[in-house]
Order: structure tokens, then sequence, then C-alpha cells
């Protein structure tokens, strides 16, 4: 890096706190630690041009798990786990909408479904059956039932007869959302460079050495918000999970309002601007989406059209504008990763694939560790 004594002295000399990551938790993080000292110099680094994970790239859902997933964790783990993973979740929903307010991130309480297929008999019988005692688990939370039995409405084709209700999810634009995160953290005098990555830190008795390739500067505090990359961090206890998503063209007259789940939450997809967004299939190849790397596969997207065609959009014209993929940040616990590794450094990772429920919270508690 060939820097002037202006770049250095601005932005690498006298640092505070160094924040990695310029995500959901990243900037949640910053803007608490300017909270709470508010002379001091925050400075963030992102390897991207934009928040490189998934912070940009997830679908915009506000929720904090569907029916078949909250079964599913239970059997991994306790119910008093389960309630808490939950709890966060809604917290971190309300604390992100306080922070940047429900007309800016383009809030939509239009509730959430799942959607079962005609061969999952297993699954929907498991959920239809299992519904009465989740809710009653619930209902210390939220005051009254989350899951309701309705009919399809939406002339979904190969599906059960019924759906599975849920008035407590709702839709976000993602993008509103970090364009909104990003503004607020300049506007409180939050340093951030884009495409800068830390190659290597080192830990000294009074602060860290921080490595961006062959220019390294201190700090007195690191803080990792770096979620699906931060496996060699953690000693592996965090593994990059790819999506893969794809996005039609806008279709005239889309009736289709809602956050909408399948197959355990493996699937997801959502009206955006008349047009339907849908991705996951992570499920198909667990090993080869164990991955780093933006991209699609044949066999993931293979399996997202014949679900757009078959499914979600039968007897519809539509075309496919637009496919991409995000990395999140999961391990053997669903529970996040909020802990000091060393005297000087912190990291807040593992967001289990609930970044936009979870994120703003993580990066208080992450800020809330110094």
């Amino acid at each position: 890096m060939h820097l002037s004594y202006w770049e250095l002295k601005n932005w690498f000399t006298e640092v505070d706190y160094t924040v990695v990551g310029s995500g959901i938790v990243g900037l949640h993080c910053a803007l608490q630690l300017r909270e709470r000292f508010p002379e001091s110099k925050i400075l963030v680094l992102e390897k991207g041009l934009l928040p490189q994970g998934a912070s940009t790239k997830n679908a915009g859902f506000a929720c904090f798990g569907s029916l078949s997933e909250i079964i599913d964790d239970l059997k991994t783990h306790s119910e008093e786990e389960v309630i808490q993973l939950i709890q966060k979740r809604w917290q971190g929903l309300q604390l992100l909408r306080k922070n940047l307010g429900d007309a800016v991130v383009d809030f939509k309480p239009y509730g959430g479904y799942e959607l079962f297929l005609k061969d999952d008999d297993s699954a929907y019988a498991e959920c239809l059956q299992k519904l009465p005692f989740i809710n009653e688990l619930l209902k210390p939370l939220f005051r009254n039932d989350v899951f309701a039995k309705e009919v399809d409405r939406f002339a979904f084709e190969r599906i059960q007869d019924y759906v599975i209700f849920n008035p407590y999810e709702a839709q976000i634009d993602t993008g509103n959302m970090m364009e909104a995160l990003l503004r607020k953290a300049v506007v409180n005098g939050v340093l951030i460079l884009n495409q800068v990555e830390v190659t290597s830190y080192q830990e000294k008795v009074d602060g860290v050495q921080v490595a961006l390739g062959d220019f390294s500067f201190e700090t007195k505090k690191l803080l990792f918000a770096t979620n699906g990359f931060a496996g060699e961090l953690t000693n592996n206890q965090v593994k990059p999970a790819r999506a893969q998503v794809l996005i039609t063209e806008p279709i005239p007259n889309l009736d289709i309002k809602g956050t909408f789940h399948l197959d355990k939450g493996y699937y997801y997809f959502r009206n955006i601007d008349d047009r339907i967004l849908l991705g996951g299939g992570r499920n198909l190849d667990f090993e080869g989406e164990t991955t780093t790397e933006f991209g699609q596969t044949e066999l993931i997207q293979d399996r997202l059209e014949w679900l757009l065609k078959n499914v979600i959009l039968p007897d519809t014209n539509y075309t496919i504008a637009h496919r991409w993929s995000g990395i999140m940040g999961l391990g053997a616990s669903k529970r996040p990763m909020v802990e000091p590794l060393s005297a000087h450094v912190y990291c807040g990772v593992r967001l289990g694939g609930m970044g936009v429920a979870i994120g703003s919270l993580i990066g208080k508690e992450l800020a809330d560790l110094v």
C-alpha cells in the first residue's frame, strides 16, 4: 500500500477500535462503540466492494424460524436453547426496526407461510401434530399463537392441502437496510474502508498489530464480524454455507405477497417489486455448498427453476432476470459465537442463516464485550 502522510495520519494512526466486516453485525458494532465511546477513533475494514458475505445478498426475510425449522432445531438443541434463539432473533428484529425505522427498510408485515410438497407427507404430518406444542412453547414470548393452519390462497401447485401461517413474519428491503446502516455509520464519524483485507494480526501488550498485506498498523482493540469467513479465526467452529438465489423480471398482476418457506427452510421465496425472489437448495449438496466461493451450480439452479415453474408460478409466463449467491456462517450449534479470542481481540460470528434477524443484536453484544 503506497500511503501518503495524510492517509496514514487520518486513517491508520491512533486507532481505538478496528472492526473487520461492514455487514449488519460490523456496522451495528461500530455504532454501539460510538455510543459508548463518543471520542474514539473507529475504523471498519471491508474486503469487498460492498459487504462481502450475506448482508447485501440475503432475501430480506424478517423471520425467526419456520415451524419445521423449529421442530428440527429441537432435535439437536434443548427447549430452553431453542426459545433463547427465537427470543434473540425477535429482539434483533425489533432493534433493527428501532435503529433504522420501518419506512427506511420498507418493512412489510405480510406474514410468513410454510408450504409442504405433496411427496413430503412425513414432515407435513409432524408439523401439524406438533403445531399446538410449539405454540405453547412460544406463548410466553409472543403472548399469542404463532402458527396456524390455513388453506392456500395463492394457487400454488403440488403442495399439501394446508399451509402454516405466521403473522409475525415480515419482509424488508435488504439494499435499503444496508444503505441506511452505511449512511448512519458515516454520519456518526465511523471510518469505512472497502476492498481492504486483513491478512493477519499480532497481539501486543497494549493493543493489536493488524496486517493488510505488506502494510500494518496498530489498534487498541480488534473486533471480527466476518461470519461465514471466520473459519480459521474460530478453529473451524464456523463453516461457510453458500446460498444460491434467483429473481424474475416483473410479472404483471402478481398476487403473491409474503415470505414463504419450504423443506425446513432450505428453500424460501418472496415477492419484491412485482418479481419473485427464490433461493436455497443447499441441502442438495451440503459438501459442495460449504464454500466461501461465490457462484451457482447447475444442480441447485435446476431445482430452483423446477420449483418456480411447477409449484410457485404454474401457468404463468416469467423470465429469470438475475442470479447471485451469498455466504452464511453455520456451525454445530445455532448459538452465535460472541466472545473474546484474546485480551484485545473479539468476534461476533456464526449467525446460522439468521443474519437479518439477529445481526443487529450480535453487533451490539460484540461491542459490549470491550
